[in-house]
């Protein structure tokens, strides 16, 4: 097809950023500047990405934080290889169906103590740092201290997520003694410090990363939870570890795609560009001929998704299996070309999530996520530590038939997927988002636009976006769509039976979104960061 007439039909709402020594893309411009700062002090990708993660923990703390999980996937160089780091945590051993349901649940809840699972975003960072960094965790985490001392301004991504928990009626009061404590909502523009968690950072540089899990601030965070009624215990802290894992891949459109196995749903991103790859698309990314079959895809993924996906050690199917060549031969007929079909396990957009990626100049590559999961989580924070807790137990399932299902020291499953592309085994792209059940799907449209379609990275990520399935908490599935689409787009859609809702030009619902594309001949980094948040790509 004629890439110049589509590259012409996608116009930048920013310009794409050019770099050849480096690249940090975040949410957050300070986030972004705090990395690029690594980069040019002699750090790599690795230090470049904890730093930028340990600041969005300060300035954009309604979607990460110490209390929540990561993953990273990390192109090494050297040696050419793609690993993926798991930094998830698990439930208590105490945590049991039968517990919950003695608590009074019947299914698990939202928000509260009681969907706090073991927090594994700092044995990421040490597990990450210790085998592929140069500069050490201290130096990574300078300018977040610095910052959380200091204070910064807050800006209008901040102040609403503030504005919005503070109305809330179930909100702990942990939650209010650290970001409201004067009992208002700051303005945007003003000044906020985090001094108790500046403290928690310096003793991770003092005492090590295994004082979180080990020593003094898991003492105090078992504390916490006994106090509150939590299960998780000292034991259940001291059990974690982050887990080095396998990518899986599939190819698509001439890139080899890597995803995180489970308990992540990369599986389900694989297993949509894995069906999409050999099925014929329209002439432009946004064309019914283009949308309506990737949309049947992701039907097909998350109804696998719902049945498979969990703790990979209590899968009934071997992950590989699922995106093997023979098996998306088999779920590839089930796209009807014509028409649009009824599946289960819509899926939902709820989830509050940072991606973030980096890429230095010897060639490394960081593809992270992190999350608290809903927002400021379980909408606790341990007192004095400045830790914001994660409500990611709230994805188990009490159904002890669900593939899911609640059980002690188990991994849920979780939406959070890093990406990376390969092309003749050298980078070609990383990339990722945030935003929940939509973020396999985000995957799969990025990747189709600039791989299929030929868009630069900051057209990819600024295109129209769809996400399938229950978008505003209902029962129905749905298309939402953002108001930028094409009108004959979608009448045609409504043709071929999809039920369309239409969404606000740039909304968050379609997730905050990074990237880097590398050009091989040049060497020249192309890095693209969402105007639907406050980041950008920073370059050297």
């Amino acid at each position: 097809m004629n890439n110049s007439a589509t590259l012409q039909s996608f116009p930048q709402h920013r310009p794409v950023t050019l770099a050849r020594r480096g690249v940090v893309a975040a949410p957050h411009y300070l986030a972004a500047e705090a990395g690029l700062d690594i980069l040019k002090s002699g750090g790599n990708a690795i230090d470049a990405a904890i730093a930028a993660n340990a600041m969005l923990q300060v300035v954009y703390p309604f979607v990460c934080g110490l209390g929540g999980d990561i993953f990273m996937m990390i192109y090494e160089a050297s040696s050419g290889n793609v690993y993926g780091l798991n930094g998830s945590g698990r439930s208590a051993q105490a945590a049991s169906i039968e517990r919950y349901q003695e608590l009074g649940h019947k299914t698990m809840p939202t928000f509260g103590v009681h969907t706090v699972t073991v927090p594994g975003c700092v044995s990421g960072w040490d597990a990450a740092s210790q085998r592929f960094g140069r500069l050490g965790l201290a130096r990574s985490l300078e300018a977040a201290i610095s910052y959380a001392e200091e204070g910064f301004a807050i800006g209008p991504g901040l102040h609403n997520a503030l504005t919005t928990m503070s109305k809330r009626d179930d909100v702990h009061a942990s939650w209010h003694r650290h970001f409201l404590p004067d009992g208002t909502v700051p303005e945007v523009g003003s000044i906020m410090r985090v001094p108790t968690l500046a403290q928690t950072y310096k003793t991770i540089v003092k005492e090590g990363p295994t004082s979180f899990y080990n020593g003094s601030i898991a003492a105090a965070m078992a504390e916490f939870f006994e106090r509150e009624g939590g299960l998780i215990t000292r034991e259940d802290l001291a059990a974690h570890q982050a887990d080095w894992v396998t990518p899986l891949s599939v190819p698509f459109a001439g890139l080899r795609i890597y995803e995180m196995p489970p308990n992540t749903q990369g599986v389900t991103a694989l297993q949509m560009l894995g069906i999409l790859d050999q099925l014929p698309l329209g002439n432009n990314p946004l064309a019914p001929e283009t949308v309506h079959p990737a949309v049947e895809a992701k039907k097909i993924a998350f109804t696998d998704r719902a049945a498979y996906l969990t703790d990979p050690t209590h899968m009934r199917v071997d992950p590989a299996q699922l995106v093997s060549p023979a098996y998306l031969d088999q779920r590839r007929p089930l796209v009807d070309l014509q028409r649009a079909q009824t599946f289960t396990a819509a899926g939902s957009f709820t989830g509050d999530t940072i991606y973030l990626c980096t890429a230095d100049r010897e060639g490394n590559i960081v593809s992270l996520i992190q999350s608290n999961y809903m927002g400021f989580g379980s909408g606790l924070v341990v007192d004095d530590l400045g830790i914001v807790l994660q409500n990611r137990g709230a994805y188990f399932s009490l159904d002890p038939m669900a593939a899911n299902a609640l059980a002690p020291r188990k991994r849920t499953l979780h939406t959070l997927i890093p990406s990376l592309a390969l092309k003749d085994n050298r980078p070609a792209m990383v990339f990722g988002t945030m935003g929940g059940d939509g973020q396999a799907q985000t995957h799969l449209q990025v990747y189709t636009a600039s791989a299929r379609f030929g868009l630069n990275m900051q057209q990819a990520i600024e295109m129209p976006r769809w996400i399938h399935g229950s978008p505003y908490g209902g029962v129905e599935e749905a298309l939402l769509v953002e108001d930028r689409f094409p009108v004959a787009t979608l009448e045609t859609l409504r043709q071929m039976g999809h039920t369309i809702q239409i969404g606000d030009l740039w909304m968050a619902t379609m997730g905050y979104a990074q990237g880097i594309m590398f050009d091989p001949t040049t060497g020249v980094m192309q890095g693209g960061s969402d105007p639907r948040a406050e980041g950008i790509a920073a370059g050297w």
